[in-house]
């Protein structure tokens, strides 16, 4: 990568890793479902893990040789609700590693989850003190900083006490509430979404799907909360089904990746579902969505490599 692209190296490349480790997690999860050895969800996992190292370093180097840059990201009202993207992406790393490596997925969570709760607080502390922040700016991604608390509890459960799982979980789902009602009032009463972040609509699916396998793995069951949130996943899954029109003819950008993820928690939210409660319309639909899910991220993977040969990215923005 030449230095000029490497300055404009975007934080919200870690996005990819949310949606890798998502798929991981759906493909173990699938291959249980079919009886299946474990061999294609440890390949994806070993993939997702050399990812993250992968940018990781990149943006290191960033931060190294272009801290103005890095700062300026920080500054930015929308690119500030990626960074808690590279905690969210050790989470679901830690999430994923359980059936490769317990002890490794214990430390990929456990500096996730703390990392996660810093930079929490960090960009709440830059939302409550800005100074130049306008409703227009507010959008789906801002559901990561705060939200992303909510995907603790899932390996959080087997690697921490109890309260700690808790704690998580109240963050993201009271947040999920406020920044929902807020994104709501500005899609419907402000300017569309420009087209790049068109895609983030996507990420509306998440807090609810990811909420879900949360509850039931803190509570052990699927009780009328958790048919609540999943039944929110299924309408808003069939709302953005309404919204496809809308997506397509978009100009490739990162923010592509915005369907990985979600998709990928709804995907295991189903499988969980039908695992639970022994549903056979649950189970095919679990199967079904983890077809979609895997031929979406082939998809997206391939269009982002074939962007980075074409210098599509990382380029300075129009």
């Amino acid at each position: 990568m030449t230095s000029s692209r490497l300055g404009h190296f975007p934080v919200s490349f870690f996005s990819t890793v949310m949606g890798m480790s998502g798929l991981t997690i759906a493909l173990h999860k699938l291959e249980g479902t079919l009886g299946l050895t474990g061999g294609v969800s440890q390949g994806v996992f070993a993939v997702s893990l050399a990812l993250f190292a992968g940018l990781a370093g990149l943006y290191l180097l960033k931060l190294i040789r272009y801290p103005g840059a890095v700062a300026e990201e920080w500054r930015n009202p929308v690119r500030i609700s990626f960074f808690p993207s590279i905690s969210v992406g050790l989470i679901l790393l830690g999430t994923a590693a359980q059936p490769v490596d317990v002890d490794l997925a214990r430390i990929l969570w456990s500096m996730g989850a703390g990392g996660h709760l810093l930079l929490t607080l960090a960009v709440m502390s830059s939302w409550i003190n800005q100074t130049h922040y306008e409703i227009v700016h507010s959008n789906p991604a801002w559901f990561i900083p705060v939200v992303g608390n909510i995907v603790v509890p899932i390996a959080g459960v087997k690697f921490a006490p109890a309260d700690l799982s808790w704690f998580f979980f109240a963050i993201g789902l009271l947040f999920w509430l406020v920044l929902l009602t807020i994104v709501f009032y500005r899609l419907i009463f402000h300017t569309p979404l420009p087209g790049k972040l068109v895609p983030t609509l996507f990420i509306l699916l998440a807090p609810p799907s990811a909420g879900f396998i949360a509850w039931v793995a803190i509570v052990g069951e699927i009780d009328a909360f958790a048919r609540l949130l999943y039944a929110v996943a299924v309408f808003l899954f069939l709302l953005l089904m309404v919204q496809v029109p809308r997506f397509s003819g978009l100009s490739f950008t990162l923010s592509w990746w915005a369907y990985s993820f979600p998709l990928a928690a709804f995907s295991i939210a189903t499988m969980v579902i039908g695992e639970k409660t022994r549903t056979p319309l649950y189970a095919w639909a679990g199967i079904g969505l983890g077809g979609l899910l895997s031929l979406v991220i082939a998809g997206l993977f391939g269009r982002t490599v074939l962007a980075v040969i074409r210098d599509e990215i990382c380029r300075p923005e129009a």
